[in-house]
């Protein structure tokens, strides 16, 4: 486990809200998560609890290196991690019972829109501090996205649409990090239980993004 550092005890109601986020992850959709880093907040700057002094996802990492094998979906150990580490962000490992698309926030918002005027099933969407948006998919998807974008007319990384599967992690709500919190686009319910397949999605995405590249371009 890397060091990390405590200062200070979060409010009650922060540490409620995490706890009960990740039991909840776990109870309701069978996601697994695993405790991150959280940030520290004294008279100097926010900092991340890991001890290092420019680390590049300050209260957005995992605490352990083995975090892959050591997220979990069971209720019990979950509070048992919150109640070590209150302050922990939420993370949930992608590539198990969901990938992710992660778009630039504008053009997820352009696509969003557009796909629920034409009904198309969506599953939870992820806004990030970084200002992304992650739309929920069915595992597996980032072996498919390069050949389906390749079919669309658009070569790998001519886009800015990214698939986080195996070995990477979803920062989820209510997770706070140096430039903002975690929240939910579109939340997690009954409704969007089944997720959808990249395919039903990639189109949209893909050319919403190339949109506001060339928006951006001219402008």
């Amino acid at each position: 486990m890397q060091h990390v550092e405590d200062n200070g005890a979060p409010s009650p109601q922060q540490a409620e809200g995490l706890l009960e986020s990740a039991v909840r992850y776990a109870e309701e959709r069978h996601w697994d998560v695993h405790p991150g880093t959280w940030l520290i907040e004294d008279d100097g700057p926010l900092r991340c609890s890991c001890g290092e002094p420019h680390c590049p996802r300050p209260g957005a990492h995992p605490v352990e290196d083995d975090w892959v094998n050591r997220a979990t979906g069971a209720p019990a150990a979950i509070r048992r991690l919150w109640t070590e580490l209150p302050r922990a962000s939420v993370l949930m490992p992608a590539g198990r019972t969901f990938d992710v698309l992660d778009v630039p926030e504008v053009a997820g918002c352009l696509a969003l829109a557009r796909m629920e005027r034409m009904d198309i099933p969506l599953g939870p969407v992820c806004s990030t501090p970084d200002r992304r948006l992650q739309f929920f998919v069915l595992p597996g998807a980032s072996a498919k996205v390069p050949d389906l974008l390749r079919r669309l007319g658009w070569m790998p990384g001519s886009v800015d649409l990214a698939c986080r599967g195996d070995g990477e992690y979803v920062v989820a709500p209510p997770s706070r990090t140096v430039t903002g919190g975690a929240l939910w686009a579109r939340r997690p319910t009954s409704s969007n239980r089944w997720l959808p397949e990249a395919e039903e999605l990639i189109g949209p995405l893909a050319y919403a993004c190339a949109r506001e590249a060339a928006a951006t371009r001219n402008r």
